[in-house]
């Protein structure tokens, strides 16, 4: 079994997230972190506000796309950074979650980039071997 973790991968002008875990919902959450960690230190956003976030698409894939591109939304509507996930996934096709997080404090967090939104490209989800699943795709920024 892995442990959760994640990176990012070069990709030409854009930046490639991998979530990686013991469970879809674990590798899920951790491409979660990876777009927290495309912006700023993850481990430098506190987590007092929670925020309830539900999508669906049409496949797995889909909803990895779906789920990013809720964050980012919300994390531009709202003017916040998440550090923190939670997700539960039914049928492959639709995730309740909740994200903690607080408002961006330039100082503290220092903002890098703006996401602007998940991508297609390069985009998988699959259980990569027993007890190891795999979510990545590139964002643009």
């Amino acid at each position: 079994m892995i442990e959760p973790h994640w990176e990012h991968f070069s990709h030409q002008a854009d930046i490639g997230l991998r979530g990686h875990g013991p469970t879809r919902e674990a590798a899920f959450e951790q491409a979660a972190v990876a777009l927290t960690a495309v912006v700023c230190d993850p481990a430098l956003v506190g987590v007092a506000d929670r925020i309830d976030i539900d999508c669906e698409a049409d496949d797995e894939e889909m909803l990895l796309v779906a789920w990013l591109n809720a964050l980012i939304y919300e994390m531009a509507t709202r003017r916040m950074l998440f550090g923190r996930y939670r997700v539960s996934i039914s049928d492959g096709r639709r995730i309740r979650a909740a994200a903690w997080g607080e408002p961006v404090a330039i100082v503290r967090h220092q903002p890098a980039v703006e996401v602007k939104g998940a991508t297609v490209t390069e985009l998988r989800v699959a259980e990569a071997s027993p007890g190891h699943w795999l979510a990545q795709c590139v964002v643009d920024v």
